[in-house]
């Protein structure tokens, strides 16, 4: 590397399924931006995702890569070097400094939800689900007729889940364990039983409460049996106000540490940079 590429700053690009995040470190700073993931990951996809922000390869250092397919990448792109890190070391690495923890369990909640033991032991994948924001859209192009995320976010604070879920009171009467009467008992129990005419608001919230209720318990579930305190959920699920609101309603009800850093979803794109720029973290 010469001593003018030394002086750029570094790339890094997390090729998920549903979204491509590019993060930009100039040592002070850090950029993001995201674009629709298209096709398998390719040279002239990693430019073009670059040049989203006006950089090119030539602007950056280096550009380490994650996500799907990563491998059919060049080594070397337009005489920048193009580092392979494995994603779950990327996600647990971003989760863990984006929230500023030593371990943890991370869990990505992207189009699927993938959870990471991460620690200083290092970084292996112990669980998951193929709930995650993809569920949640596709399932609400069904059922209430949108594919917007941010249309479904509002749709779900406007309405209310107990129009179609039913709850631990209404079942048993009492709460159970730590869990108080409010906590859903049955996902859409209520229109199993008999029609109901429900709102696409009441619909939404249904949703995002089985969805989020889903990951957060997995996710807690994992860190309990790797015997760690904390979790966190990172993606970008967690860009929603009302999946944040139900991770945290989750968290409290079992009693466990739920962290859910402000802009999550670029946490795996974060993690590969960190990997690359730290040269004793293993890839």
């Amino acid at each position: 590397m010469s001593e003018d590429s030394a002086t750029l700053p570094a790339a890094a690009v997390d090729f998920g399924a549903s979204n491509t995040d590019v993060v930009i470190h100039d040592g002070a700073t850090i950029q993001h931006w995201r674009l629709p993931s298209e096709g398998h990951p390719s040279d002239d996809r990693v430019r073009t995702v670059l040049a989203h922000g006006g950089v090119t390869p030539a602007d950056v250092r280096w550009v380490a890569v994650t996500g799907g397919n990563r491998t059919t990448l060049s080594a070397t792109l337009d005489g920048r070097p193009v580092h392979q890190v494995a994603e779950v070391h990327a996600i647990g690495r971003g989760g863990l400094a984006m929230a500023g923890l030593e371990r943890a369990a991370v869990a990505s909640a992207g189009s699927g939800t993938a959870v990471v033991s991460a620690g200083p032991e290092g970084y292996r994948h112990v669980s998951g689900t193929g709930v995650g924001g993809g569920t949640l859209v596709g399932l609400a192009r069904l059922l209430v007729g949108t594919v917007d995320p941010r249309e479904i976010d509002a749709l779900a604070q406007a309405g209310t889940d107990t129009a179609l879920n039913l709850t631990i009171g209404e079942i048993l009467g009492q709460a159970i364990g730590s869990l108080p009467p409010e906590t859903t008992a049955v996902n859409f129990g209520r229109v199993a039983r008999h029609a109901v005419a429900a709102s696409r608001e009441d619909t939404a919230a249904a949703l995002v409460n089985m969805v989020g209720q889903v990951i957060a318990v997995i996710a807690i579930n994992a860190a309990r049996a790797q015997q760690f305190t904390d979790t966190v959920i990172v993606g970008h699920l967690t860009d929603l106000p009302s999946v944040r609101r139900t991770f945290d309603l989750v968290g409290q009800y079992y009693h466990a540490a739920i962290h859910i850093p402000e802009h999550g979803g670029r946490a795996t794109a974060l993690g590969a940079l960190l990997t690359v720029l730290e040269p004793h973290t293993q890839r």
